[in-house]
Formats: C-alpha cells, structure tokens, sequence
C-alpha cells in the first residue's frame, strides 16, 4: 500500500516540475528584458530610463513591434517573410507621392495604404500558398522589387512634409483632458506642474485590466482543471506586469504623455493575443505550423489559412510604412532597410520555433523590446554600428540555439 501511494505521488510531483520548468522558461525572456534594461541603465548613469529616452524607445520600436505580431502568425505557420522592411519603404513612398504630388487628403491616403499594403500580402501570399514556390524566394524577389519600385518612385530624393494630423499618428501625443481638474496636484514635487494625468489614469486603468482579467481566466481554468501555471508564479508574473505599467505611464506622463501609436500598439498586441488564444482561426495556425498534413487531414484549408497570415502581414507592413513616413515627416528611398530582420530577430528571440507551431504574442513583444533596448542602449554608449549588428547576430543565434536545445533535450 506504502510503495502504491509513493508510485502514484512521483508522477504528481514529476508533472509539477514540469509545469514549474516550462513557465519559467516561458518567464525567463521577461527577466531577460529586465537584465538588459538594468545592465545599460548602469552602463549610462541613468539615461536609458530617462523620460525623454523611454519615449523614443516607443516611437523607434512600435512599428517592429506592429510587423512582429504579423510575422508571428507568419513563422508559427512555418513560413517567413523578407519582404516586409521593403513593403515598409514602398508604401511610404506611394502615401507621400499622393499627399504631396497630388495633394489627396490624408485620411483617404491611410486607407489606400493599408489596403496597398494588404493587397502585396495577398499577391505574394498566392504564390505561397497556392502555386507552392516557397516562402523565402517569394518574399526575397518581393524585398527586391518593392526596394526597386521604392526607389523609382522617389527618384533618390526625400518627399515631405506631411499633414500635421498625418504626422501625429507617429509623433502625436494622448491630449490631457485632466488637467485642469487636477491643478490641486501641481506643485507636488513627485508629479511636478507640466504632469500629464491623463495618461497616468490610462496606464492605472491598463494595470488594473491586467490584473482582474488574469485572475479571472486563472479561477476560470483551476475550476475546470485544466493546467495552470503555480499560483506564487502567476501572482509574481502579474505583479510585475503592473509595476511595469504603472512605472513606465508615470515616466512617460512626467514628459509628454502617452505616445499616440503606443495606444495603437497596444490595440493590436490586444488583439493578436485574443486572436491567437482564443479565435479558432489562431489555434488552426498553430496546428498548421505543428504539422500540416495533420491539419490538412483534419479538414483545414491551409492554402486559404497560408494566404491570410500573409495578407495580414502586408497590411501590419503597409501601416508601419506610414508610422515610418509620418515619424521622419517624409518618405526616402531608404525607409525601411533592414527592418525584416529586426522583426524576424524579434520573433526567434521571443520563442517563436524556426520549425513553425510555438510562439505567443507576449514573447514577440518582448523580443522586440530587447532588440529595441539594445539597439538604444548601443547607440547611447557610443558603440558603432557594425558592432551593434555583431551583437545582434549573437543574440539571434543564441535564441536559435536555445530552441533547437529544448527541442532535443524534449
């Protein structure tokens, strides 16, 4: 009876660590985020965290961030994309040329762009998923044509400037409509006259969505016994998710406020994430990229689901064009160069599998946000570029590494 109890206990504690194991694999990137961050804020006395720079670490990285949650669902289907910082560059160019050649309004030229953008997923996604050329020649002639036409159309020359309202989509700001209510405030020194409340509520309210809606799906899951992560890891993880926005609204609120493509990026991070967790179509994706004849068997049309993420993607790639273009105010033959790998580097580092079928949103996200950290943390201390581009090689092998070790030691 004794031996009975100790057999049946080693299978509860084996499946115990291997729940421990994989959520703090799953956390690790978020620590690795946290390291970096603390390694170039000592290494630059500060200036990292600074409110100025935590806002142009926002405005530099959205649109990696935007690409990466299409490339995301772009990898987890076992295909990749090249031809997204060339897409980037192209309808930039064709949103400038139309604003300032043709002098169109530019709330008409954000929707021709988005739809540019989706229709070169769609062309590019047909040869992929239907004429069966693989994704990585059909995307790298896409890198090469779009870069070429980008050029043509440009002439070599910068076309600008933009509509105020057009710039504002990248350089714009949340308008604080608290602050005359709160004039009471102004000369505490721990918020200071020019503090920005409105944003600060948004990222309390933000914080506080975070909070009751994980503990609400955690109850929901021990309830119907499906596996959940250890309660003091789910409690820790969460607790530094709201320190995290609450930190980083008041630093921003401290300067200018909430960035308005911050509040975009958010939207879609959002979205993605209910997408890949909760819509059928996002856990078809996934049984695509973790074996297509099965999904094919189980009666899923994969071309259709093949040519969807790519439509996806040229639309995510045709609206940061234009947060790229509204940012620099003008559309260059260079716009764009070397994003792809960025994004890509973004998704591999956030767990994505090379293989297809793994990835989650919060790991991509936090993926770019280390490269973006990086990528500033470098340029402040004065490291050229090429040695950023060593580093960044090192980083994504590393994170390729890391996968394919986990793999075989599974």
């Amino acid at each position: 009876m004794k031996h009975e109890t100790i057999a049946a206990a080693a299978p509860s504690r084996t499946a115990g660590v291997g729940v421990w194991r994989t959520n703090l694999r799953d956390y690790g990137l978020l620590a690795s985020l946290l390291v970096i961050m603390a390694f170039f804020e000592f290494l630059t006395s500060g200036v990292l965290l600074a409110p100025v720079n935590i806002t142009n670490l926002i405005l530099q990285n959205s649109y990696i961030v935007i690409m990466a949650l299409g490339m995301l669902l772009i990898i987890v289907g076992g295909n990749i994309d090249l031809s997204v910082g060339s897409i980037v560059g192209f309808v930039g160019a064709i949103a400038a040329t139309l604003m300032v050649d043709y002098k169109m309004p530019w709330v008409p030229v954000v929707g021709l762009s988005l739809l540019l953008g989706a229709l070169i997923g769609a062309a590019q996604g047909w040869f992929v998923a239907y004429a069966r050329i693989p994704s990585f020649i059909v995307t790298l002639g896409g890198m090469l044509i779009f870069r070429g036409l980008t050029g043509n159309i440009l002439l070599g020359q910068f076309v600008g400037p933009f509509p105020k309202e057009f710039q504002s989509i990248s350089s714009g700001f949340i308008p604080d409509f608290l602050s005359p209510y709160a004039s009471a405030f102004g000369d505490l020194a721990l918020f200071g006259q020019n503090f920005r409340w409105t944003s600060m509520l948004i990222g309390v309210s933000g914080a506080a969505l975070l909070l009751f809606t994980s503990a609400r799906r955690w109850r929901r899951e021990k309830e119907h016994t499906i596996e959940t992560e250890p309660f003091p890891l789910f409690v820790g993880k969460n607790a530094i998710f709201a320190i995290l926005i609450v930190g980083f609204s008041y630093l921003l609120s401290s300067y200018r406020g909430l960035p308005n493509v911050l509040i975009t990026m958010g939207a879609l991070i959002l979205l993605y994430m209910f997408v890949t967790t909760r819509m059928t179509i996002g856990r078809r994706i996934y049984a695509l990229g973790g074996n297509r004849l099965a999904a094919q068997l189980s009666g899923i049309r994969t071309e259709r689901l093949i040519w969807a993420t790519f439509v996806n993607m040229g639309l995510l790639a045709g609206l940061a064009g234009l947060i790229v273009a509204a940012r620099l105010n003008s559309a260059t033959p260079s716009a764009g160069n070397s994003f792809e790998l960025d994004v890509i580097a973004a998704c591999f580092i956030g767990g994505a599998s090379a293989s297809g079928g793994v990835g989650k949103v919060m790991g991509v996200v936090i993926g770019a946000f280390v490269m973006g950290v990086m990528n500033n943390g470098m340029s402040i201390l004065g490291i050229g570029i090429y040695w950023q581009y060593v580093v960044k090689g090192l980083v994504l092998l590393a994170a390729v590494y890391v996968d394919i070790s986990q793999k075989n030691q599974g």
